[in-house]
């Protein structure tokens, strides 16, 4: 199927993928859109030890349903008509070397900052160095590894944006052994069993905040399953729907109105958790579609360019930073004024370091390792 909107005729052309269908540039820059604010949302939480008085995203954790439909949506583009003259081996091998470069360079970021962190203080030093070496060979495999000290609960402990990371290959897995041989109506089916669940879970927990910890992993795997579904049920269907073409910037800010919408107080049972579940079920998707019909200009296409190449690096690499930042408010107990100011330097030195690892490393591993993904 062809891209369905044609670029304005001033706008320079979109990236290309692997078998040169133009990139839905528009659905490119919300990620990007979406990964500044999951690490606003943290660097935020961090700053008020994550009070929500002195949170502004406050629903950012939702970013994550929103890559899980943006990913549903654009796997369905870019590999739903390759099946034949593709195999599982290309598909999976193409997948890895997409997104494992990066993940590996998060698992070695959060060693060094576990290890080397300056204001942790005596509690991470007791840790046996085979511990960590264990939990970095576990999360060189995106495998769930025990809690460290100063990393709460999560599964993934030294990279905690990991455990979404192994989500997404559990979703890739699915599509290319199941999903992807369903028809529209089956995959709406699977819909109407995983929102189900999702609108329990979301209720119960009054929030849809759940899935990195051992406590609430299999809600991740169904927030996992229910937006990555309804990403690829989209792509299907997205030619039915109305071609309204807002554009990137628009919906952005329709993106950042949602996420730093006031939470609804917890003296209002399952409210919270509704609001986000809504959001997930009913704007996200409309954003997507909105998203995939838009055309945009030269100077939009340029920014969507920008933060579609930045969103991933971002996010699976800002955490190992943000531990730093974290212990150095949780042990140090600085003034306002200086966590205000060493969290803006956390957020340029993310964007600076996710950009400069996407040029010098992650490009050029891609670029070595395309030819394992060509069919022989």
């Amino acid at each position: 199927m062809s891209h369905t909107a044609a670029p304005i005729q001033d706008a320079p052309a979109p990236d290309a993928t692997a078998t040169g269908k133009p990139h839905y540039e528009v659905l490119d820059g919300l990620r990007g859109t979406a990964a500044v604010l999951v690490v606003l949302f943290h660097i935020m939480g961090m700053t008020a030890n994550w009070s929500d008085n002195g949170q502004l995203v406050h629903h950012g954790h939702l970013a994550v349903d929103f890559f899980f439909t943006l990913s549903g949506f654009v796997i369905g583009y870019a590999y739903n008509d390759r099946w034949g003259r593709m195999g599982l081996k290309q598909f999976f091998l193409t997948r890895l070397v997409r997104l494992h470069p990066l993940v590996l360079l998060g698992a070695v970021l959060g060693v060094l900052s576990f290890v080397f962190d300056p204001f942790a203080g005596a509690t991470q030093s007791v840790i046996p160095l085979r511990t960590v070496a264990i939990d970095f060979v576990l999360i060189a495999f995106l495998l769930p590894h025990s809690p460290l000290p100063n990393r709460w609960t999560d599964t993934h402990s030294l990279n905690s944006p990991a455990w979404s990371l192994l989500q997404e290959y559990i979703g890739n897995i699915a599509y290319a052994l199941i999903l992807r041989r369903l028809k529209a109506r089956w995959l709406f089916a699977i819909l109407i069993v995983t929102g189900a669940g999702l609108i329990w879970c979301a209720a119960q927990n009054n929030s849809m905040d759940m899935g990195s910890d051992f406590g609430s992993y299999w809600r991740g795997t169904l927030r996992m399953a229910f937006s990555f579904t309804l990403g690829l049920w989209l792509y299907r269907m997205h030619d039915r729907f109305p071609k309204l073409r807002p554009g990137w910037i628009v919906l952005s800010l329709v993106l950042i109105a949602a996420m730093c919408a006031p939470r609804i107080p917890q003296s209002v049972a399952h409210a919270n958790g509704l609001l986000e579940v809504a959001m997930v079920i009913l704007l996200f998707p409309l954003i997507v579609l909105l998203g995939a019909h838009s055309q945009i200009g030269r100077a939009e296409m340029a920014a969507c360019k920008f933060a579609g190449h930045i969103s991933y690096p971002i996010y699976i690499l800002h955490y190992p930073f943000l531990f730093i930042y974290m212990n150095y408010v949780n042990f140090r107990h600085p003034p306002m004024q200086d966590r205000l100011l060493w969290a803006s330097v956390a957020f340029i030195v993310v964007v600076g370091f996710a950009w400069s690892a996407l040029k010098l490393y992650d490009e050029p591993i891609r670029r070595a390792l395309k030819p394992l993904t060509l069919k022989r």
